[in-house]
């Protein structure tokens, strides 16, 4: 009896548990709910008496970018939350990076495109998942948006290397990709990248290089080891194009090599998004032997056995 008794009494005191768990997480939700709806209602109000910041369309991004030989510093999200103190997933928060970053989003420089995400205005264009998240993002940010924002300012388009995953009509991707191969068509091409990221590997997206050397960064927390990525990226010759995939890391450097002479290009999640859009992927999925951040990270992700690739390594930096 006593046997059957504890274990009645563990029965209910589970089905308690779960019970609160669930009432719970149900407050949880319809507080979260609740406060986006609010956020929503004032951003409203908001749009009415604020001036969206002007944003080049992704064809006229890089038809600059080609045309004038820009270097070009990226913003999203993450650098967002970087320049407010918070850590993102793949780089802890930093004052001398949150401040670098402040400062790069208001410098207005002749050879220097400087690109936020078109999301200020109609989000229609997006996915369902990426309209939802940008609806969320800027009814709660807007305003501290447009405090670090010049308004006399046009910015370019951050979505340049974001061309595939986030939009409904993709008939105009392969028009994208065109131009993205354009900028570095011909050229001798360093690529500075986290050290799984291994951009072009396994497609053709640089083919039309006339050369490709690589300095490998860490794929987290970059900036830790940012002024020894400055000092080997410095060494390059100035004639060559800079290519970044490194995270916030890369607006900085972008920004700083453009300083020094270099055309630098943050050019972020192109390579990923390219090979989504050769495989259709309908979400956002791992790639093989590549360090996906918004798909498993590193997990999974071994060495590279391909000697081409080693042979264009010429710094490692960790």
């Amino acid at each position: 009896m006593a046997v059957r008794f504890y274990l009645e009494r563990d029965c209910i005191m589970s089905r308690i548990k779960r019970s609160l768990l669930m009432v719970w997480n149900n407050t949880i939700n319809l507080k979260i709910i609740t406060e986006n709806q609010i956020n929503r209602l004032v951003d409203i109000v908001n749009q009415l008496y604020t001036k969206s910041p002007k944003v080049f369309p992704i064809e006229d991004t890089l038809l600059q970018i080609i045309n004038n030989k820009l270097s070009v510093c990226r913003y999203g999200d993450g650098e967002f939350k970087l320049i407010k103190g918070l850590d993102i997933t793949f780089q802890k928060a930093d004052i001398i990076l949150a401040n670098k970053l402040k400062q790069i989003l208001a410098i207005n420089e002749k050879n220097l495109m400087v690109c936020i995400p078109d999301v200020f205005d109609s989000l229609h264009h997006y996915e369902n998942q990426t309209r939802k998240y940008w609806q969320i993002h800027i009814s709660k940010n807007r305003l501290q948006w447009y405090k670090l924002l010049r308004i006399d300012k046009q910015y370019g388009n951050s979505f340049i290397s974001r061309f595939y995953n986030p939009f409904v009509n993709k008939k105009d991707i392969s028009n994208y990709i065109v131009l993205l191969k354009k900028l570095w068509d011909d050229r001798e091409v360093v690529i500075i990248e986290g050290a799984k990221s291994r951009l072009g590997i396994g497609n053709d997206l640089f083919n039309s290089c006339k050369s490709i050397e690589r300095i490998l960064v860490p794929e987290e927390n970059a900036f830790e080891q940012y002024d020894k990525i400055l000092f080997e990226a410095s060494k390059l010759n100035k004639e060559k194009l800079i290519l970044i995939a490194a995270g916030p890391t890369a607006t900085i450097l972008a920004y700083d090599l453009y300083k020094k002479g270099y055309q630098a290009i943050d050019i972020g999640h192109v390579d990923i998004e390219y090979e989504w859009y050769l495989r259709k992927a309908k979400t956002k999925i791992k790639i093989e032997n590549k360090y996906v951040c918004e798909a498993g990270k590193g997990e999974g992700v071994g060495e590279l056995n391909d000697q081409n690739y080693t042979r264009e390594i010429i710094s490692i930096v960790n």
